[in-house]
């Protein structure tokens, strides 16, 4: 009988947990909607009072995302060859710069030993056409040969070579004089 007596009791015993519990059960809700109320209405406002409505604010918003983060050259204009430590970070650091699938870390001189002692020609060579896991110009088939060979000189000098950078060849003439058309006869 003492068994049945257990299994209805509360947690509440005593008249000063009983108005705990209550003051608790209103204070709570009552809290959280404050706090609520709290992060809503301290976010950034837009209409009048605030600062949506200047001319910065307003063209931040129309800007085109595609803005952010671009350089936009003309497609038309002639390329700007990037130096070979740029082609490297923007390229062959994915690769060479951690050693993946077997590259050589570039700034490993020996791991580099043997390849330098191939020569300037035959490391060009393997960077423009591939070699085992290393695809033809690293992936990046918008790479110029010029830019492949100061990359390979760049690389292979940070690794302990010592190879000249190759000069860009200077641009042809002006391809843009064309000849004058005959003018038609009256």
């Amino acid at each position: 009988m003492s068994s049945a007596q257990h299994e209805h009791e509360s947690a509440i015993k005593t008249p000063k947990q009983l108005i705990a519990a209550v003051v608790a059960g209103f204070m709570v809700p009552i809290v959280c909607i404050v706090l609520l109320v709290q992060y809503v209405t301290n976010g950034q406002k837009t209409g009048a009072g605030s600062d949506s409505q200047t001319p910065e604010m307003i063209a931040a918003r129309i800007k085109p995302v595609s803005d952010d983060g671009f350089t936009f050259r003309d497609a038309n204009g002639p390329k700007q060859l990037l130096s070979g430590e740029e082609v490297y970070k923007t390229t062959c650091a994915a690769c060479h710069g951690a050693g993946v699938a077997g590259a050589p870390k570039v700034g490993d001189a020996a791991s580099w030993q043997a390849r330098i002692a191939q020569g300037y020609d035959t490391l060009v060579t393997h960077a423009i056409n591939g070699l085992r896991a290393m695809p033809a110009k690293g992936g990046n088939p918008d790479l110029d040969d010029v830019e492949i060979q100061r990359t390979v000189a760049y690389m292979a000098n940070q690794s302990g070579g010592k190879f000249k950078e190759p000069e860009a060849k200077a641009p042809a003439a002006a391809e843009g004089a064309a000849p004058a058309a005959d003018a038609p006869a009256k």
